[in-house]
């Protein structure tokens, strides 16, 4: 049967709709972006103005200058550490689920019902454990938090990477004298390294972005981003300037870290989807 091409006004109806929704969507980035670098005259103006006539950084400066970098330095570490820490034991975990099927058919659905929990429910239990080992307002707590939630998402998602790995490759490394553990470490998670980036993404942005816990668990010291940036919301007056600065600062790293493993991301998603 041979292709017939669409007709010129389906295509551009196409590509205006293509415009639309990205316009929609890329907007509020562009709308934050030129307010982080407005001068106060500027975004507070009405009819609003667009574009600044010189670009102003004070907004960064004075971001900096209210926390907004401790506060960033905070979900860095929190962050990093709790996918590191779930990558790690959910990659183990899932693959002796995989390779040999602990806990049945049923463990690893039941590992994943327990990150459907509403965090309300949780978080008393949470108060009073670490209030008695004296984590409030430290890494540790929101560390151990976000490690519990991640955990069950990675344990899902490596199982099925592990799974679609032929048996054979590793069995190879077995006969050449490697051990059970030396063949999961340098055969089985090099080649599920697609999916592993893939996994570690997705908990990395939930750590990075997640408000509740770290509302209740923190104070000061160990404050995420995402709890510091509301608090620029006064009754009184509302920072503008610092706002899309911090919200600036606070999109830069996701778009870099996806940005530099995009290939893998993209791999690791589609993995398993083509026979």
């Amino acid at each position: 049967m041979r292709n017939r091409q669409r007709p010129l006004w389906q295509q551009s109806l196409r590509w205006i709709l293509y415009a639309a929704v990205l316009t929609f969507f890329l907007f509020p980035i562009f709308w934050i972006f030129m307010t982080s670098i407005k001068s106060a005259s500027e975004y507070m103006h009405s009819p609003p103005i667009w574009f600044p006539a010189l670009p102003d950084l004070s907004s960064f400066r004075r971001a900096v200058e209210v926390g907004g970098l401790d506060a960033m330095r905070n979900s860095i570490i929190i962050s990093t550490a709790s996918t590191l820490l779930a990558l790690l034991i959910g990659s183990l975990a899932a693959y002796g689920m995989a390779r040999y099927n602990v806990g049945g058919e049923n463990l690893p659905f039941f590992f994943l019902t327990q990150r459907f929990l509403p965090p309300v429910v949780v978080i008393f239990p949470f108060l009073l454990m670490f209030k008695t080992l004296r984590w409030i307002d430290t890494y540790q707590a929101l560390i151990v938090v976000y490690l519990t939630f991640n955990l069950p998402y990675t344990i899902w998602m490596m199982r099925s990477f592990f799974k679609e790995i032929p048996r054979e490759i590793e069995e190879s490394a077995l006969v050449d004298g490697a051990s059970s553990f030396g063949a999961f470490w340098h055969v089985a998670l090099p080649l599920a390294a697609p999916g592993l980036i893939a996994t570690g993404i997705f908990c990395f942005i939930f750590s990075w972005s997640e408000f509740f816990f770290g509302l209740t668990l923190t104070n000061i010291r160990a404050t995420p981003l995402s709890v510091f940036l509301p608090g620029l919301f006064g009754k009184q007056m509302i920072m503008w300037g610092e706002v899309g600065a911090l919200s600036v600062m606070a999109v830069v790293p996701l778009f870099v870290l996806s940005f530099l493993v995009q290939r893998f991301l993209v791999r690791g998603l589609t993995m398993g989807a083509v026979k």
